[in-house]
């Protein structure tokens, strides 16, 4: 959600990463040098020691598996604010899993739907 894709916007995006999900193993990136250059820097900085693996085959699935976010956010005029990009994805990933009959599992909601958590978020 930034208008540059430079090194200092990358390791920004890294921190959080790491800060809301844990320190990964591995990661996987294309072929984007300012990605590279912010996971070197961080690994330098922080001292650890996570491994950079450089393929566009490996993000494929992924790649894939958003194909269905896409196709109803590119007809849309786009988010202005960070909130409303955040509700319109989880919306989006959760009538996604309703229609796979997939059940969400958090901490907190364990048990309930993706339907029971849509509406909820409607609320």
């Amino acid at each position: 959600m930034t208008e540059q894709r430079d090194a200092q916007a990358a390791k920004r995006f890294l921190t959080q990463a790491i800060r809301r999900h844990g320190m990964p193993e591995k990661l996987t990136i294309e072929g984007s040098a300012a990605k590279k250059a912010a996971l070197t820097s961080y690994n330098e900085e922080h001292g650890t020691a996570i491994e950079i693996r450089q393929s566009k085959s490996l993000n494929n699935s992924v790649a894939q598996a958003h194909r269905g976010v896409k196709r109803i956010t590119c007809p849309m005029l786009g988010c202005k604010a960070l909130d409303a990009a955040h509700a319109t994805l989880v919306g989006i990933e959760l009538m996604h899993m309703s229609k796979q009959r997939q059940r969400v599992v958090e901490e907190g909601n364990e048990g309930r739907t993706a339907a029971a958590l849509f509406s909820s978020l409607a609320a």
